[in-house]
């Protein structure tokens, strides 16, 4: 299904209720993945963060999973839910430092006022959840992105500004595994269509 090298490469991945994955992702590649509800697409995606119970190897850039911390390798190969959490009442307490300076710079470009990180994430649309959740992840500067449903919440014009953004992180040579319900998504986004059927993947 893919190369045995890659930047983020997948081995003999599995849990009680997934797989086993096999699957290797390039540098500058984007990986879609497709399937109903309840497949198991969120799961592969937290499985490789390490944020479920898996057995098998992860490796990123040829270092295992295993020798790096969990903190260290979750910075590194970051997962962006579909639902995002916040544990914070105020926006902004969840930007620290540059990656404030960094959020209200991106803010704009996914069509969203910069004023809304000075407020309540409770004032928050889904949608504008959805897009902030993003740009914490972006602000991260991670060599792996997994993105769960990134567009899920949100109208055509900020989808498109979502995959702009995403293209220059595909550009610079970011490493992006992404789920999606959109077949039309996966096709236009990604270099690679892979489907989850009965918790194991295959070519879309």
């Amino acid at each position: 299904m893919a190369p045995q090298s890659g930047r983020l490469r997948v081995a003999n991945l599995r849990s009680q209720l997934a797989g086993p994955f096999d699957l290797a992702i390039g540098e500058g590649e984007c990986v879609a993945i497709t399937g109903p509800s309840g497949s198991g697409k969120s799961l592969f995606l937290r499985m490789i963060a390490d944020l479920d119970p898996n057995q098998g190897e992860v490796f990123l850039d040829g270092a295992e999973r295993r020798s790096i911390p969990a903190p260290a390798w979750r910075r590194r190969v970051v997962y962006n839910a579909a639902e995002p959490g916040w544990w914070s009442e105020s926006v902004l307490d969840h930007f620290r430092g540059a990656t404030t300076t960094f959020a209200r710079a991106m803010a704009p470009r996914l069509g969203l006022a910069p004023a809304l990180l000075d407020g309540p994430v409770v004032r928050l649309s889904t949608g504008e959840r959805q897009r902030l959740a993003l740009i914490r992840a972006l602000a991260l500067d991670s060599p792996v992105l997994l993105l769960d449903e990134p567009t899920g919440a949100l109208d055509e014009q900020s989808t498109k500004s979502v995959e702009a953004v995403l293209r220059e992180r595909l550009a610079a040579g970011v490493t992006i595994a992404m789920v999606t319900h959109s077949p039309v998504q996966a096709t236009r986004l990604g270099h690679r269509h892979l489907r989850m059927t009965d918790r194991h993947l295959v070519p879309a």
